[in-house]
């Protein structure tokens, strides 16, 4: 077959239409038409609110995994937070509960002073503000440390008071502290005077009755003592000054077998908690010096010349 019979035309199969060119330029003025319709006539909107929709649940189910991973983080950040402000809070709280019992403390401690130096006013005698330090180390007594000693001119067997009433008594005495005695001491006693009626007796400390209470021994069960009776110093003893607060009477047992009636009293001063306290000197150290009686004369002898 000649060569010049052959047919040069590609195949159905291998025809591509219009060239490249004028398709960029149809679908660019298409493309362009469309947008110029579109912001002037808004000739999509129709078709854009249509698609939006068909792919709503595609969109909703493509940000589920996003919108979790948000939700946790958010959670533990939340989570976090709290617990900072949660701790946050607690301390502040500790901090107020600290700062509102040092008040309250405060306040406290304010109104024994005060009571104190009304006490300091009502005495004719010397006195002296101490501190307690601590008690004792020996558990069978009733002790405490007052932090005035022989340097600052404590003397031994001083009575030692607080706002409320008599405390104790130094019994010992060191150079910079010195060691009380209370007065529900089993050791102790105090010459007391029943205010209602006036009759003086003594006192002891009652360990009996838990170590915090004092016992007036020797009282006859006919004896006129009635509860609540206060109890103050009678001052005969040369130590304690008159008048001071001891105890109230707070049980009384008469018993038909004994000839004494067993009184239970309640100590006035703060024999567990006191703090401040004062120190007076005695009463007996403060009376003065009984003077030399005078020498007598001596006869004048027989004979001499006057």
């Amino acid at each position: 077959m000649p060569l010049g019979t052959l047919d040069r035309s590609p195949p159905p199969f291998f025809k591509q239409g219009p060239s490249a060119l004028s398709k960029l330029m149809f679908f660019s003025a298409f493309s362009l038409f469309l947008m110029v319709a579109d912001a002037r006539f808004r000739i999509t909107q129709p078709l854009r609110a249509t698609v939006a929709t068909v792919l709503y649940p595609v969109q909703w189910l493509a940000m589920q995994p996003v919108d979790a991973a948000l939700y946790a983080g958010k959670y533990f950040t939340g989570l976090t937070e709290a617990q900072s402000a949660s701790e946050g809070a607690a301390r502040k709280l500790a901090l107020q509960s600290l700062r509102a019992g040092q008040v309250e403390q405060l306040t406290q401690e304010n109104n024994r002073l005060r009571k104190l130096l009304d006490l300091r006013e009502q005495l004719a005698t010397s006195v002296m503000a101490a501190e307690v330090l601590y008690d004792a180390a020996d558990p069978y007594t009733r002790k405490v440390i007052i932090d005035k000693g022989l340097t600052q001119g404590v003397e031994l067997g001083s009575p030692v008071l607080d706002e409320s009433g008599v405390l104790g008594q130094v019994t010992r005495v060191h150079p910079l502290v010195s060691e009380v005695t209370l007065l529900i001491d089993r050791e102790l006693a105090i010459p007391v005077l029943n205010v209602r009626t006036g009759a003086r007796s003594v006192a002891y400390g009652d360990p009996s009755s838990g170590g915090d209470g004092l016992e007036l021994r020797f009282m006859g069960s006919n004896s006129d003592v009635k509860q609540d009776d206060l109890l103050t110093t009678s001052g005969v003893d040369g130590v304690y000054p008159a008048g001071l607060p001891v105890a109230r009477i707070s049980r009384i047992e008469r018993r038909a077998e004994s000839a004494f009636a067993k009184i239970f009293c309640v100590p006035q001063a703060m024999v567990t908690g006191a703090r401040h306290v004062i120190v007076v000197k005695p009463v007996g150290n403060q009376i003065p010096v009984r003077p030399e009686p005078p020498a007598p004369e001596l006869p004048a002898k027989k004979g001499a010349t006057k």
